[in-house]
């Protein structure tokens, strides 16, 4: 038997368990037969394909993009299921699978078969999660097969190699019953960036100058496809199925010319050869007076990786380096039960799901000795297992209080059992509770307000748990056994107004305070490592603007701003003093202006974004990444060449860098530093030609 089914048997009971707690109390309070027929949910928009004509959209994407302030939520990549945390739906219901994320997902759904789009209160579904604003995309049963294509080759005006390979296709097709679609993409990256760093030492003295080039190419090829069945008596089957690889190489070439010491090139290179897969499938019917979803998946990913850094010395003593490899195979099987009824005026969900995960790393560290030759070096805790067994129930009821008021309440408990392998491994049991409550109120008809208040279990990274070395940085992190999952207090609102044809604008504003949050800490018996913190606290909003021209009569011009800013506070485990949490985003900009010259098919649009981030630190550096100035690009289209839209893209029109900066301590704790770098990379201008067509 295999370790996954060994392992899901051990699992069972704790299902089971607590399955029948979670049971006899949602018994215990629905009537013997329903009392309301089911709540109608609360459309607060609704679109058609023709209202997107004068963009000439390719795909269901498309479309949505062009939605006045929405924004699609990616969601979290926690592991399992759980509840719903994207705010995207497909013909009423969740997208199938796990990595299949909302972006794709839309992106492969032809433009043809849109029948329309409907925005709708989360409370007012039920699907437990969901609040706020919400999409459901509802596709046509008119049958047939359509598709789409995209071909989007890449020059750079620095010395990085052409990008020929990065294009897609997808077809999708089916009728009144069955829906079906089937995509290849080739996701392809060739980056590259140049330009000088300086170092010195704590007084500020020149230790030495380097000229760098780094480079980093990569292919990620990927197959998908998903089936859906209606039968005749609404029972619904979906499958869904996809095979990816993630080809990587990356290398840094640097010249260095130390003060009072002979010159050198350092020389790293960095190498991925990724394989995963992941099918799933799940079932809804009737059960009873309500609805039974069964959800089975299983996802494996195998990823080997070698680092390798040398320097070579001007005067010909022997070279240094090091080589640090490591293969990586991680896999995760989900069983999971959704039943929903609707009783008491309302609707309720019960949830029952098991999660199997495991992370196995096999890796060896090397140094290059005088005479050539790979000696090998003992790095404690590089080589783990860690598995987790987790179990969750919950219980969710969301109901209309009024015709401008829902609400949606969850209430759930999570069982986990996390073992490690190897002299510090050990195994732990966590059991935490979550669950939410949210609101949803229409004060009036282009006015809607949403709050939630939320108990968040969150879940660890496996890799935190495993010693590991990043030689191009000089870091190590030793193992910590010790982690556990942190946990939070969340507040958020959510404030939509329609500014009629002028546009919409959403403020949001949260509040959370989080326990044991993972940020590096030393560790007993020396070194350093992820590890938890006692008490966290983040706070912030975000604006999205969206604004039309049309009502003053100048035709076609849009102008979308998305403003976010973030605080946060932790107090640092070394000096004791509050600073922001490591690497937190601080601000985040994004503006487009999209101009259409109606009624041609030529329109142009400008992009710029701005980024910035807290300092990332560990007991022994600090440091941060700033691409400055901003970054931007402008895209010229023609929505109707020979029945393709073709667009120009000139990306780094106001010539953003790359800088890095990082300080290293002798002692963090008294500011003894050690040594500073500062680099500033040029990255040229970045010309893409893309290539769009249906079939």
């Amino acid at each position: 038997m295999s370790l996954v089914c060994t392992q899901s048997f051990r699992l069972f009971p704790r299902l089971m368990m607590l399955g029948a707690m979670a049971a006899h109390g949602f018994c215990a309070i629905i009537p013997a037969a329903a009392q309301t027929e089911e709540n109608a949910r609360t459309v607060r928009a609704q679109f058609s394909p023709e209202d997107f004509a004068r963009f000439a959209p390719r795909t269901a994407l498309d479309m949505v993009q062009q939605i006045p302030g929405f924004v699609i939520r990616e969601g979290a990549s926690d592991r399992g299921f759980g509840q719903a945390d994207t705010n995207v739906l497909i013909n009423g219901r969740r997208i199938s699978g796990k990595s299949n994320g909302p972006i794709d997902a839309l992106g492969r759904i032809p433009a043809a078969s849109v029948e329309r789009l409907e925005i709708v209160d989360g409370a007012s579904l039920d699907i437990g999660g969901l609040s706020g604003q919400v999409l459901d995309v509802i596709l046509n049963t008119e049958g047939g097969i359509s598709g789409r294509y995209r071909y989007s080759p890449t020059l750079r005006t620095d010395d990085v190699p052409f990008r020929w390979g990065d294009g897609e296709i997808s077809i999708s097709g089916g009728g009144a019953k069955t829906e079906w679609t089937l995509s290849f993409e080739n996701d392809q990256g060739r980056f590259g960036s140049t330009g000088p760093e300086t170092v010195r030492d704590g007084a500020g003295q020149l230790l030495g100058t380097r000229f760098e080039i780094d480079t980093e190419f990569f292919d990620q090829p990927g197959l998908q496809g998903s089936f859906s069945r209606t039968a005749n008596n609404g029972n619904v089957l979906n499958l869904t199925g996809e095979v990816n690889a993630f080809l990587f190489d990356g290398r840094e070439i640097s010249e260095r010319s130390p003060v009072g010491a002979v010159d050198e090139v350092r020389r790293f290179l960095a190498t991925e050869d990724e394989f995963n897969f992941e099918v799933g499938a799940d079932y809804a019917f009737g059960l009873g007076d309500g609805r039974l979803k069964l959800i089975g998946l299983h996802r494996f990913e195998n990823s080997p990786t070698v680092a390798d850094v040398r320097t070579d010395f001007a005067d010909g003593r022997p070279a240094e380096g090091s080589i640090f490899s490591r293969v990586a195979n991680e896999a995760e099987t989900i069983l999971r039960a959704e039943y929903t009824i609707n009783r008491l005026g309302g609707d309720w969900q019960w949830s029952l799901e098991g999660v199997r995960n495991f992370l196995e790393i096999d890796a060896t560290l090397e140094q290059l000795a005088p005479d050539g030759t790979l000696t090998p070096i003992e790095f404690a805790g590089a080589n783990s297992r860690v598995d987790e067994d987790r179990a969750e129930t919950t219980l969710s009821y969301s109901r209309a209080l009024t015709s401008r008021l829902q609400v949606q309440t969850s209430l759930g408990v999570e069982y986990s059992q996390i073992s490690q392998t190897g002299p510090l491994g050990q195994i732990r049991d966590f059991i935490r509770p979550n669950g939410f409550v949210s609101l949803n109120w229409k004060p009036q008809d282009d006015l809607n307000i949403s709050t939630r208040i939320e108990r968040v279990v969150g879940q660890l990274s496996f890799f935190d748990f495993i010693a590991s070395v990043n030689l191009n940085q000089d870091r190590i992190n030793v193992t910590n056994a010790d982690l556990v999952p942190p946990q939070s207090w969340l507040a958020e609102i959510e404030i939509q107004k329609a500014l009629g044809g002028y546009g919409t604008v959403t403020l949001r504003g949260f509040g959370e305070d989080i326990t044991d949050i993972v940020d590096q800490i030393p560790i007993v018996g020396g070194g350093q490592a992820p590890g938890n913190i006692d008490s966290a606290r983040r706070f912030g909003g975000d604006v999205d603007l969206t604004l039309l021209s049309d009502p003053t009569g100048w035709r076609g011009l849009r102008m979308d701003l998305s403003l976010s800013l973030v605080g946060s506070s932790v107090d640092d485990p070394l000096t004791g003093i509050a600073r922001p949490i490591s690497g937190e985003d601080i601000v985040e900009i994004d503006l487009t202006l999209r101009q259409d010259f109606l009624p041609s098919d030529w329109a142009i649009e400008f992009r710029g974004s701005y980024e910035e981030d807290a300092r990332r630190t560990r007991l022994d550096e600090v440091s941060v990444f700033r691409q400055r100035p901003p970054f931007a690009q402008i895209i010229l289209e023609n929505k109707d060449v020979y029945g393709t839209t073709m667009r120009l893209r000139v990306g780094n029109i106001f010539g953003s860098n790359n800088r890095f900066s990082r300080t290293i301590f002798n002692d963090r704790l008294i500011n003894d530093i050690a040594f500073t770098e500062d680099r500033d990379r040029t990255f040229g201008k970045i010309i893409r030609f893309d290539i769009e067509g249906s079939f």
